[in-house]
């Protein structure tokens, strides 16, 4: 069994300016797919997630010897670069939100400085795990945490695996 030296992580990433990155389909698949990866990889568990339009949050640990800062850096990087390369395909109107003046950079999906909160205790890490899985109702995207497609509320609410690479918070 892989060890952890950190305790799980809240991770919020927001889109550059709150711009609607995540609102098509086949970008939540880029995400959840490098979250996939992660895991198969050994790099993180996630225990929990929702996709947003504009942003995500999950609870993740990073496991052996990865650090934090290299797993969350290579994941952001990872997904930027798939997201621009399929909105460059598209020739996609959103790029023009996307677009900096940064010395090292034409574009950049996600805000920098991400939050990342270490959760030390299992009632705070409950308290997030609510918090994710009432994101997108208290958008007005859904009535019940477990009616939105892109989050781990059905996995906990219904007790059934609906995204391989989930892991309960208990395990």
């Amino acid at each position: 069994m892989l060890i952890s030296k950190y305790h799980p992580d809240f991770v919020t990433v927001t889109c550059l300016n709150w711009a609607p990155v995540l609102a098509g389909r086949e970008h939540k698949e880029i995400v959840m797919n490098s979250l996939r990866f992660l895991v198969k990889e050994e790099r993180v568990r996630v225990s929990a997630f929702v996709l947003m339009d504009t942003h995500f949050h999950l609870i993740w640990q990073v496991m052996g010897e990865h650090t934090r800062e290299d797993v969350q850096r290579d994941f952001l990087k990872f997904t930027s670069q798939q997201i621009l390369k399929n909105l460059r395909n598209q020739n996609s109107p959103l790029l023009n939100d996307l677009l900096v003046e940064a010395k090292d950079r034409k574009y950049q999906v996600w805000e920098r400085n991400s939050l990342s909160v270490e959760l030390y205790s299992e009632k705070v890490l409950a308290q997030k795990l609510d918090y994710i899985h009432l994101n997108p109702v208290q958008a007005g995207l859904c009535s019940q945490p477990e009616e939105y497609e892109y989050s781990s509320a059905w996995f906990y609410e219904k007790n059934e695996l609906n995204f391989d690479f989930l892991n309960h918070y208990e395990d």
